[in-house]
């Protein structure tokens, strides 16, 4: 079903795809062989390698560079956009950078890289090389799997031999799944699908508080699968509702919800987009997070873009509510082509007052690259429906 809206605010939309059609072409020719992250108070993009991996030595742990395959979905969805291959081409050559961390071991954050690249490359393409690639990828996050007593869970960071990374998991892991959704329905495999919900049933059983909120992380006992404590990173305590940890809950498993019709996934999805929908407040656009004290001045653009995104598949679903996520998905949308829209050329990003981490000082009040990820995503569903993911998937 089209996400039907206004002449006006499908004006806006294309407006804001134009702007990213243009944005990235100026990037493209200065990046070199790096890839953008997150923007600097100045506005111009902070870069890495897509070689840097993640990384895990004694106590010290590194995500790697896990946002560097939204780049190469940008790119597709400008090709869709203005129908000029030199995106296409572009694409090609970015992800021939971004293909080597189909090998990373120890990250489920490869769910992000190839499913944000290879996934609508190959969508958009037919190019079976980019299959080919995401499919190694999936198999690696499915390996990933820890078995227990109680279910299994995906392992998110770290070797999987080393007991630490072995009884640890993030609620972002959910927002990887799509990966596995795509491979089962690709290769005809359902180990990768089986995978895909294990893990789902085992986070809703361990991550998700009895009002609906979310953890960040979860330390589990082995092999009982128990649940040791809830924490967080990156959000402003071990018991707050973290806005983005919400949001790649909705993403997921609203996700799983489209690909098995699986009621209780669908059930859960409207649960936790509605839990969130009531901490807003008649916001529009979260706080990085709603129990901190500073939730009324630091806000996450990022994370309204990926629940915009996921509610548009909400509402696909079909459910009573189905009219009520649409209307909302496009109100945050319209909201961020508003005043979040970065149309100032110094201000690289395309998403501004996103927050990437504030307990660790990074990426406050910056645009991120995943936050311009599923913006351009959540665009796409509504102004070119089914062009740039596989419905589904």
């Amino acid at each position: 079903m089209t996400a039907a809206v206004s002449p006006s605010v499908h004006e806006r939309f294309t407006g804001a795809l134009d702007l990213l059609a243009r944005k990235v072409a100026e990037d493209e020719r200065v990046l070199g062989i790096e890839f953008p992250h997150v923007t600097a108070p100045d506005g111009r993009w902070q870069t890495y390698p897509a070689s840097w991996s993640a990384g895990y030595t004694g106590s010290a742990w590194s995500h790697g560079h896990w946002t560097c395959g939204f780049w190469v979905g940008l790119l597709i969805a400008a090709h869709l956009h203005t129908g000029d291959a030199r995106y296409l081409v572009w694409a090609r050559e970015r992800m021939r950078l971004v293909a080597q961390r189909a090998d990373d071991p120890n990250t489920h954050d490869i769910g992000f890289i190839f499913d944000g690249s290879a996934i609508p490359a190959y969508h958009v393409t037919g190019d079976t090389w980019y299959a080919d690639i995401a499919l190694r990828t999936a198999e690696r996050l499915r390996a990933r799997l820890i078995p227990t007593h109680s279910g299994a869970y995906l392992s998110s960071w770290g070797p999987v031999t080393d007991e630490r990374a072995r009884t640890s998991s993030a609620i972002d892991t959910m927002a990887n799944l799509p990966l596995l959704v795509w491979a089962a329905q690709y290769s005809g495999d359902g180990s990768f699908l089986y995978a895909a919900q294990a893990h789902a049933s085992k986070t809703a059983e361990a991550f998700i508080r009895p009002d609906d909120s979310t953890y960040h992380a979860v330390q589990y006992s082995l092999p009982t699968g128990q649940r040791v404590r809830g924490y967080t990173f990156q959000g402003y305590g071990d018991d707050s509702l973290w806005s983005r940890g919400q949001a790649w809950a909705i993403y997921g498993y609203t996700a799983l919800a489209r690909a098995t019709q699986y009621a209780p996934f669908a059930e859960l999805a409207q649960r936790l987009a509605g839990r969130y929908w009531e901490r807003l407040g008649g916001r529009l656009i979260p706080p990085w997070d709603f129990d901190a004290p500073d939730a009324d001045t630091v806000e996450d653009s990022a994370a309204a873009a990926i629940v915009a995104s996921a509610l548009l598949d909400l509402a696909e679903i079909g459910r009573p509510a189905a009219q009520h996520w649409r209307a909302r998905a496009i109100e945050m949308l319209d909201a961020l082509c508003g005043r979040y829209l970065a149309r100032d050329p110094r201000h690289r990003g395309l998403l501004m007052h996103g927050c990437y981490s504030k307990p660790h000082n990074e990426g406050v009040d910056s645009a991120t690259m995943f936050g311009d990820f599923y913006f351009v995503e959540a665009l796409c569903k509504v102004v070119m429906p089914g062009r740039f993911r596989p419905e589904g998937a």
